[in-house]
């Protein structure tokens, strides 16, 4: 039988060929650092063969993957290797999948966290019928005909105490696990993190172009005379170009509905803008910075001015961080009222 080891982008690493029982199984799922193997496989039930996890919408790892099909042979399997980096689906596909899975996991953790709920409770009841049953402040007879049962009354209410707290403890883990699967899709897109990752991502795209125009980026160059790099370049300049847009319409709809994207042209010196819940005097409007005072100055106080601040060096806030502008007549004005 031959194992077939296939990668793309749009499936990942999948290995076929070989069941959960086989004697391959010792290979795929331990690491070997000095052959390059370092990323276990798992049996996947859903797919009936093995697979390297993270590894879809991702480039292949050449040498690990070269590297197991070398540690196979050695073993006496016949091995073939497929790699096709080109094959991949757009950003949009790959994200729809991502919530969608997390709406799944929402509900069978949310599943999980009633049925622990539920022995929690069904424990507890049998603890307490126990412990009714016997009259307040009874001791165990010792050598009475009642001390064995006392004694075996004890070990059961003890065991289901223990076994309410556990499964209450349980319960707490998955409801937790069920909520942060559920507020995927908000935490993917609050548009103040999405700001942050498209400057990120057009880093990254700005590099991917210096290099395919021969240039260094980063600290290194990349040789796009090469046509497997060139390749691979053009293949990473399409999925940032598509991330970019992407996220870009994630922030168009977030401004739709009242998020504000702040920048330069919005403040000049003498303003206020607000961070965490402070307001924080404008020393300097940057193009992707607001210079204001130090950030530890605003520990307990709601407005930090320009003067009289127990730290006097300075703080660059990202634009991204800002949540609310205020020039200087309206934060004297708002001063003037309060008091």
């Amino acid at each position: 039988m031959t194992i077939e080891i296939t990668h793309s982008r749009r499936e990942g690493t999948l290995i076929e060929g070989t069941s959960k029982g086989s004697k391959a199984v010792e290979i795929l799922k331990s690491r070997h650092y000095p052959s390059g193997y370092t990323q276990p496989a798992r049996w996947s039930r859903t797919l009936g063969s093995w697979y390297l996890p993270h590894s879809r919408d991702k480039k292949a790892p050449a040498v690990m993957l070269e590297a197991l099909a070398e540690r196979l042979r050695s073993a006496g399997f016949t091995v073939t290797l497929t790699i096709d980096n080109n094959d991949r689906r757009t950003f949009a596909e790959a994200e729809a999948e991502r919530v969608e899975r997390a709406e799944d996991r929402a509900e069978r953790f949310g599943q999980y966290a009633d049925n622990a709920a539920a022995r929690s409770e069904s424990a507890w009841k049998r603890g307490h019928q126990l412990a009714d049953g016997i009259p307040m402040g009874q001791p165990v007879l010792v050598g009475h005909h009642s001390e064995r049962r006392a004694r075996r009354d004890q070990e059961r209410i003890d065991t289901a105490t223990r076994t309410s707290i556990s499964e209450r403890d349980r319960a707490e883990h998955w409801a937790g696990r069920e909520k942060a699967a559920a507020g995927y899709e908000a935490f993917r897109k609050n548009p103040a993190r999405t700001l942050r990752r498209l400057e990120t991502l057009k880093a990254d795209l700005r590099a991917v172009e210096k290099w395919q125009r021969g240039e260094s980026a980063k600290g290194y160059t990349r040789n796009p005379e090469n046509p497997e790099t060139s390749q691979e370049l053009a293949v990473e300049q399409a999925e940032l170009s598509e991330q970019i847009a992407y996220w870009e319409n994630v922030v168009g709809e977030a401004e739709k509905q009242g998020f504000k994207v702040w920048s330069k042209a919005d403040f000049q010196r003498g303003d206020y803008a607000r961070c965490r819940g402070t307001w924080y005097a404008v020393l300097r409007a940057n193009p992707k910075t607001l210079t204001i005072p130090h950030i530890h100055n605003g520990t307990g106080r709601t407005v930090v001015h320009a003067e009289g601040n127990h730290f006097t060096s300075t703080w660059s806030l990202p634009y991204d961080e800002v949540t609310g502008r205020m020039s200087a007549e309206e934060m004297q004005q708002k001063q003037d009222t309060a008091k």
